[in-house]
């Protein structure tokens, strides 16, 4: 089995306890990192604008949601909200969350979207996953409108030391995992998490990414002492 489909077929199982888990093992905290995200993407576009909105690697739809209460909160107009994922099985659960939002079962770096089509391209913790990364990038500038809007929200590679990073890198080798296994019954996936970041870019490689890929960057910010980060950048 390939890579990436080895990385499908993970969240396919851990899909029931997805959310539980994910809330539980982030204290809560990424609802607010993915708020804050959206409501500084919202306030680049007019108010008069419908926007046309994009998220991949979904998942269960965290992210929609936010799309939908920052929107509210700052009145702006939203067109449409379409979720990717190549899950299934995360994609089942998002469909019983959100009755009215299309949801799409294909990869980041094939999106069955025209070119030029949406506004706004949002990713939250899912680029480390996509194998074809490159490619993937190069595939949401096709689909963005000039001067259409990507966000992307990862945990990168850490580069810094003291005590918050040794605290940080003990809770994602030692701690996530147990009680991750606990509540999916999969320790593999939640071990997988932490390696997944170390085997990701630093925050200015994967600027320098974006920027090959046809982007220039809007505005960086970490959260929770660089345990998160926000890429923004607008499409050329």
């Amino acid at each position: 089995m390939k890579k990436q489909d080895k990385i499908i077929a993970m969240f396919d199982d851990i899909s029931p306890s997805y959310d539980k888990a994910n809330r539980i093992l982030s204290f809560g905290v990424d609802v607010s990192w993915r708020q804050r995200a959206c409501k500084k993407v919202l306030r680049c576009f007019d108010s008069k604008n419908a926007l046309k909105i994009l998220d991949v690697a979904c998942g269960t739809g965290d992210m929609i949601q936010s799309w939908q209460e920052s929107a509210k909160n700052l009145s702006k107009k939203i067109s449409s909200i379409r979720g990717v994922d190549p899950s299934g099985g995360m994609l089942g659960i998002a469909k019983s969350k959100f009755k009215d939002i299309e949801f799409i079962q294909a990869l980041a770096q094939d999106l069955p979207i025209k070119d030029k089509e949406v506004d706004i391209l949002s990713i939250s913790y899912g680029i480390r996953n996509v194998v074809q990364r490159k490619e993937a990038l190069s595939e949401f500038a096709r689909v963005l409108k000039k001067d259409g809007i990507l966000l992307v929200l990862e945990f990168t590679r850490r580069e810094k030391g003291g005590f918050v990073a040794i605290f940080r890198d003990f809770y994602l080798k030692y701690i996530l995992p147990k009680i991750g296994a606990y509540l999916s019954n999969n320790k593999e996936a939640y071990e997988y998490l932490p390696n997944s970041i170390d085997d990701f870019l630093s925050k200015d490689e994967f600027m320098q990414e974006l920027r090959e890929a046809g982007f220039e960057m809007m505005f960086y910010e970490s959260f929770s002492f660089d345990v998160s980060s926000m890429f923004i950048a607008r499409k050329l």
